[in-house]
């Protein structure tokens, strides 16, 4: 089986993360973007979902939690070279009751249920959540690579 081409990789990060046709697969209009461009949602885990997993699969449950909305646009996504970082700060509620340690985040599609991910992966450190604690990731922390 083939590899898609560098080219390929990033117009698909771009119809993901941005809302941007692919031309020319198909009909001379390609992949359409979106109507409504809408919104990706980062969720925080306490273990591998798993790729047979969706977003609620040891999704964490700290007192206030919630997935974060990251918009399918420039302002949400940067893409370049293959891969799409949050081009932004993304902050999720302060723990107000529970701890727990957080060792994954996925990308997913919906803001709460049990949707699909479209990535997930673990992270470069567990970080430990209780009373006080508000995670977050920096811009250009989450990175997204096609290859």
């Amino acid at each position: 089986i083939m590899s898609k081409s560098n080219t390929f990789e990033n117009d698909l990060l771009q119809l993901i993360f941005n809302n941007v046709d692919i031309a020319d697969i198909g009909d001379a209009g390609g992949l359409q973007n979106s109507a409504t461009a809408g919104s990706l949602y980062i969720a925080l885990h306490t273990a591998d979902p798993g790729e047979a997993g969706n977003a609620t699969t040891s999704e964490s449950a700290y007192g206030s939690y919630a997935r974060q909305a990251v918009a399918r646009s420039g302002a949400g996504w940067t893409v370049s070279g293959n891969s799409a970082t949050n081009a932004a700060l993304i902050q999720f509620p302060e723990c107000t009751s529970g701890s727990e340690t957080i060792t994954h985040v996925s990308i997913t599609t919906a803001v709460s249920g049990a949707s699909k991910i479209l990535y997930s992966g673990a992270l470069s450190a567990s970080r430990s959540v209780s009373s006080g604690i508000q995670p977050q990731f920096a811009a250009a922390a989450l990175t997204v690579t096609e290859d």
